[in-house]
């Protein structure tokens, strides 16, 4: 198991990067095009911007919570309570995830309104529609991993 977790490992590292890269290159013009588009109205861009870096940090929550669990799982402790506690945690964090872009769709669809380009809504669709996967699955493994515990510990009784 060793390979598969260096390489997920390697592909969290390299998630965490381009995260950075998005926020630090992308995320900027976005939101000086966004306060360009409409410059009456700022707190349209404060949103959108609160909203992008909020999303961000919770998207490094997942990825911290990740690592934790190749970690266990590296260490032969993936049946274990701190699993389930980092499921739960990257559960919490895509739902909120989703929350937030729900929350800013209008705010999407109003700039996406003024520029004439109904492509930013399906942008916020799919990244809220991701991260709602993302959280039912991880809230699903997290029940199965839970009834395992359990099972073993009742297995562990009985002999």
């Amino acid at each position: 198991m060793k390979k598969e977790t260096i390489f997920l490992k390697v592909t969290i590292y390299v998630m965490a990067l381009i995260m950075a890269a998005i926020c630090i290159v992308v995320a900027p013009h976005y939101l000086i095009g966004a306060n360009n588009l409409l410059p009456n109205k700022p707190v349209l861009t404060i949103i959108l911007g609160l909203g992008l870096y909020v999303t961000a940090i919770l998207f490094y929550v997942v990825l911290y919570q990740a690592m934790k669990l190749l970690n266990l799982i590296d260490h032969e402790k993936a049946f274990s309570k701190k699993s389930v506690t980092a499921l739960k945690n990257i559960k919490y964090c895509a739902y909120s995830m989703c929350i937030i872009y729900l929350l800013e769709s209008p705010v999407f669809y109003i700039f996406a309104d003024k520029d004439d380009a109904p492509g930013v809504i399906i942008v916020c669709a799919v990244l809220a529609g991701a991260s709602l996967v993302i959280a039912i699955f991880a809230s699903m493994l997290q029940k199965l991993l839970h009834h395992a515990i359990e099972i073993k510990s009742e297995n562990d009784l009985t002999i």
